[in-house]
């Protein structure tokens, strides 16, 4: 019981509802108060009824067995409810909580942590604090009740049998001591693996293509067994040890009950105590029994639950990688769309040994629009990443409008930028709602002009059911220039003032590209634009290009201008562009 610590995690929950608590408790109690009162109700029935022949205390003693049975019966089903609703909305509130926790924790902390772990832990732990508080908990509060009432009856019955009945005691709690600190330390491991089977499993889903155009299918469903082994295995060790100490408890409890009942067998005989105060004195017995076996079982319930409440603690008491400022600034209004990086060095925590930007300065006038280009791991996404503020530099200062972003609340910052990744997001929701994604409050008139503008309406009311079509998981159905157009309104619909372009046409055929960039050409006006380009046609509508290498700037100019003067935009320019180095 002194290993159930980890519990202590629910009761800020509990507290809100403590009135429903209380009415809990009191049902649980009148029905553990019935249940005794069933032992005096058979020692008035055998006593008075059978040994004297009395019809009357007959008829009497059943209308009280009927009366405390409806008693019973009437609070069974107020706490059966009352604990039922309490698991339930306290588990969601937990959920709600640990989920607004966790998205707000950054991209840092999900290098080094697998989301199928965390949902495990939402999910599967979370059911194990439903069911503790929904069923074990006051399964485990109730038979303690009748226990120790039943201890108290015994005494009041006969207090020789009592006593001998109560040196068992020891006896009964030693296996719960012994067995219960391994069986919550091997719930905790069982959790843990089944946490692995479920993020091995949401891994290979979510890349099902991928295994599937490999043939890598029976890999995949071996990889995958192996995981549900493991957790099999952890549940199997955790089973075993709590079969063992619930054997120990149950076989000790009963075998007393026996002892007892051959030691009170002989006293009838012998006339000391009546049948039934011996009727009663066995009900109790049962009852006393019957309770400790239950209260073993739940322990190893609760055990468990603590366990996966440990693990969610954990979760909970995760600190956010970057924290908004206790007095944040503002920026101008209007924002015009300002950018400095300012000497900024960069290290991502899963390469600590590599500069990612090293003393990198840019500025970026309003309205302007810079191309930044370079080899692979030249450090132009980290550009992007500093600016939404996913990452702190570890030197220099990232400035929009003059204020360093730092000062600035998530919000503010994000509401002024707006991205066109690569591979655009698309949400299980409809195509509306997809592109409302930035502004949830925008009107039906206002996603249908960002539509037109990003020229999607087009194949928009080809769809089934026009705006109002789900797109189903990643947005799957539609082609990449479709989800490229959606995710170019959702921009629009931000209206941002200032934009980031990640290689928003690179993975298109030339039709599709050629719709996206008029799209992008429109949401770019007069707009400050960030582009990681690798296609021609976006290099030379900028007017600047920014040649990026080894996380510096090593060049800026013109398109005509960096050709002209060779070196790695040059050969870029060969490579990457399919140009002649002398181009113009």
């Amino acid at each position: 019981m002194n290993r159930l610590t980890g519990l202590g995690l629910l009761w800020p929950y509990l507290k809100p509802y403590r009135g429903k608590v209380v009415l809990a408790t009191l049902s649980l109690m009148v029905a553990a108060g019935t249940v005794l009162a069933f032992g005096a109700c058979l020692r008035a029935l055998i006593d008075l009824g059978f040994a004297q022949g009395r019809p009357d205390i007959l008829n009497y003693a059943l209308a009280s067995l009927l009366a405390v049975a409806v008693v019973l019966a009437i609070a069974s089903g107020t706490r059966f409810y009352l604990v039922s609703w309490l698991g339930e909305r306290v588990v969601g509130d937990l959920r709600k909580d640990l989920f607004a926790h966790v998205v707000r924790l950054g991209p840092a902390w999900f290098e080094i942590k697998r989301s199928g772990d965390v949902m495990s832990r939402i999910s599967a732990d979370a059911q194990l604090i439903e069911q503790v508080i929904g069923s074990s908990a006051s399964v485990a509060l109730r038979n303690s009740l009748m226990c120790a009432g039943g201890i108290v009856m015994l005494i009041v019955t006969n207090p020789k049998l009592a006593l001998m009945a109560l040196a068992v005691v020891p006896l009964t709690v030693a296996p719960i001591v012994l067995f219960g600190r391994k069986v919550r330390a091997l719930s905790r491991e069982a959790q843990a693996r089944m946490a692995d089977m479920v993020s091995e499993g949401g891994e290979t889903l979510d890349a099902v293509r991928t295994v599937q155009a490999f043939a890598q299918e029976d890999r995949a469903a071996q990889s995958f067994g192996q995981a549900t082994e493991r957790a099999f295995v952890a549940a199997v060790r955790r089973i075993t040890r709590r079969a063992i100490m619930t054997t120990l408890v149950i076989f000790i409890v009963f075998a007393a009950v026996g002892f007892l009942l051959w030691m009170g067998g002989h006293d009838v005989l012998t006339g000391r105590i009546s049948a039934g105060d011996l009727t009663a004195f066995v009900f109790y017995a049962v009852l006393v029994a019957s309770s400790g076996g239950a209260i073993s079982e739940t322990i190893g319930d609760l055990q468990r639950a603590s366990g996966a409440a440990e693990r969610l603690a954990e979760l909970a008491a995760e600190p956010p990688v970057l924290v908004e400022p206790a007095n944040p600034m503002s920026l101008p209004r209007p924002t015009q769309g300002t950018v400095a990086f300012e000497g900024v060095s960069f290290r991502y925590p899963t390469r600590p040994d590599s500069l990612a930007l090293d003393r990198f300065d840019l500025a970026v006038a309003p309205g302007e629009t810079v191309a930044i280009v370079g080899p692979s791991g030249a450090g132009k996404t980290t550009v992007f990443n500093l600016l939404l503020r996913f990452y702190d530099p570890e030197a220099g200062t990232v400035r929009l409008d003059g204020v360093d972003i730092r000062e600035l609340r998530f919000a503010e910052l994000r509401r002024a930028l707006a991205i066109v990744p690569q591979e655009p997001v698309l949400f299980s929701a409809s195509v509306a709602d997809n592109i409302r994604y930035g502004r949830p409050d925008a009107s039906d008139s206002e996603v249908r002009a960002a539509a037109d503008a990003a020229s999607a309406t087009g194949f928009i009311e080809t769809l089934p059911q026009g705006f109002a079509t789900d797109l189903g998981v990643r947005g799957l159905r539609l082609s990449g220039g479709q989800r490229q157009r959606l995710a170019i309104a959702r921009a629009l619909l931000c209206d941002p003032a200032v934009l980031l372009l990640d290689e928003a046409t690179s993975a298109l055929d030339a039709e599709s590209e050629l719709a996206v960039q008029q799209a992008l050409d429109r949401l770019m006006h007069k707009r400050t634009t960030l582009v990681i380009a690798h296609r021609l046609a976006t290099v030379q509508k900028a007017d600047r290009i920014v040649v990026v290498d080894g996380g510096r700037v090593v060049d800026v100019g013109r398109h005509a201008d960096l050709v002209r003067r060779g070196g790695l935009y040059a050969r870029l320019a060969e490579l990457q562009f399919n140009l002649p180095a002398a181009a113009d």
